[in-house]
Formats: structure tokens, C-alpha cells, sequence
């Protein structure tokens, strides 16, 4: 008899259910001085975001390693309309072509979260680049001499970063996430995504460079290049992001192994 072939799939956690009026106290005691907000891509963290902005007094931080950069704007979904009244930061701060790293994250971020709070507000951060996230959440230091190779856990004992974040993650389950990303990706080829990244390439934005910015920017590109259909294309383009989604969601997870707390919510039970 032939052996079945069983996809193991890790478990959800369940959600819970955010005390929103504690957190507030806890940012007004000092008892929390960032909440994080992270998750997989299409599990509405940036909508998420902004509501629990809007209930706490608060202003995004984003932690996307490619909404840095000007006029990527469809193909990063930065969804700027979504913000409404809420300030956000970290957002256009690069321009495209460019190599912005964690190091130089980690010190943009260090400034808007100091004047965030300066000013009485409350710091949310929300974004899915586990690496931007970890550099300003758990004492990365980083050698200014080589601010790539040179990073060590712990303690760094920086004042300018966060010592008591609250980690939030927005729950979604893989056949709705898929779907979503699917959905949002067809709206975006219709919002004009490939003409966006030939606008790019005209400007003089090495093609490199955009492959180099990796999903939406690689296969759009090698299109444009002529190495793929468009069929091809969006075919590729969409199990790339499925796939994506799916290490975000394996880093989060190995986030909360090493002992980071994230409480996972519904996003939009809120």
C-alpha cells in the first residue's frame, strides 16, 4: 500500500484578546516604551497599526526594509492613503538604487523614536523585516567599521533604543494569507506596478539593483527584461511572496523560542 504524504503544518497560536486600556497605562508609566506590531505580509499588521495608534496616541514607526525607498510605492504597498491622520515614519527616507543596511535602520529609527516620544506620543512600530525589527527591539550592536558582519545579541545597554517593547502579531491562517497575497497582488499589476518599476529603470535605476530589492522588484524587472511572460511572471511572483510570508511567519515564531513574548490577535478585533 503506497505511503500518504501528510504536509505538516505548525499549529496557530489561538488569539488573544488585547487589554488596549492597560497597554495605554503601561506606555504612560514608562512600563512600555515601544509596542510592536509584526507579522507575516497580508495579515493586515499596518491596518492593525493604525487603529491601535489612533485608541493609544501613537505614531508609526515602519519597519520595511524597502518602503525606505522613494518611489517604490506600489510594489512595496506602502498604502500611504491607510495612515489617514496618524504621522508615520521611516518611509521615502532612501532613494532607490541605493544600499540602505540595518546599521543605518537602526539609527534613523534611534532619532524618530526618541522625538516620538519626546513629544508625549506613543511609539508603534509595524513592519515584517525581522531583521529591523530585532536590531531595535533586542540590543543589536553594530561596529560602525563593518555594519553588516559585525552584529552580537544582547544587552548592548544603548538608552537610545527601546528596553521594554511590547510585541503584538497579527494571526492569519496560511489559506487566507495566500489568498490575500493572490488578490493583492492582481490589484497591484492593475494599479500600475510594472509601469512603476519601468519608470525606474528609466530614471536610471540599475536593473540590479531592483533584482537585488528581491519579489516584486526581481521578477517585474526580469520581465521587463524580457526573461519572463507575464504569465510567468505572475505565476513566479506570487509563490515567492507565498513562500516570503511563510519565513516571516517561521522567524516570528523563533522569535517567541528565544524567549521574546509576542501576543498574537485577531487584526481585526480591535
Amino acid at each position: 500500500m503506497p505511503r500518504l504524504k501528510h504536509s505538516i503544518v505548525a499549529e496557530l497560536p489561538a488569539p488573544e484578546q488585547l487589554d488596549v486600556v492597560q497597554l495605554a497605562r503601561d506606555c504612560a508609566s514608562g512600563a512600555c516604551d515601544l509596542v510592536a506590531v509584526v507579522g507575516p505580509t497580508a495579515s493586515g499588521k499596518t491596518r492593525y497599526a493604525v487603529r491601535l495608534a489612533e485608541r493609544l496616541g501613537g505614531e508609526i514607526l515602519s519597519a520595511d526594509s524597502r518602503q525606505v525607498y522613494r518611489g517604490m510605492d506600489i510594489g512595496t504597498g506602502k498604502d500611504l492613503a491607510e495612515y489617514g491622520s496618524i504621522p508615520y515614519h521611516l518611509i521615502d527616507i532612501a532613494e532607490p538604487g541605493t544600499q540602505y543596511n540595518v546599521w543605518q535602520y537602526q539609527q534613523d529609527f534611534a532619532r524618530s523614536w526618541a522625538d516620538i516620544r519626546a513629544r508625549g506620543a506613543v511609539p508603534v512600530l509595524c513592519g515584517g523585516t525581522g531583521m529591523y525589527v530585532n536590531a531595535v527591539t533586542r540590543g543589536y550592536d553594530f561596529s560602525e567599521k563593518v555594519p553588516l558582519s559585525a552584529a552580537r545579541e544582547g544587552n548592548s545597554g544603548r538608552a537610545d533604543l527601546p528596553q521594554r517593547p511590547f510585541f503584538i502579531g497579527t494571526l492569519v491562517d496560511r489559506d487566507t494569507r495566500n489568498a490575500r497575497i493572490d488578490a493583492r497582488l492582481d490589484a497591484r499589476l492593475q494599479e500600475g506596478m510594472v509601469d512603476e518599476i519601468r519608470g525606474l529603470l528609466e530614471r536610471g535605476v540599475p536593473a540590479e539593483a531592483l533584482l537585488a530589492y528581491g519579489l516584486e522588484y526581481k521578477f517585474v524587472t526580469l520581465y521587463l527584461q524580457g526573461e519572463l511572460s507575464y504569465d510567468q511572471m505572475r505565476t513566479q511572483l506570487a509563490t515567492a511572496i507565498h513562500q516570503f510570508a511563510k519565513r516571516q511567519m517561521t522567524w516570528w515564531r523563533g522569535m517567541e523560542r528565544s524567549g521574546v513574548r509576542i501576543h498574537w490577535v485577531d487584526p481585526d478585533a480591535i
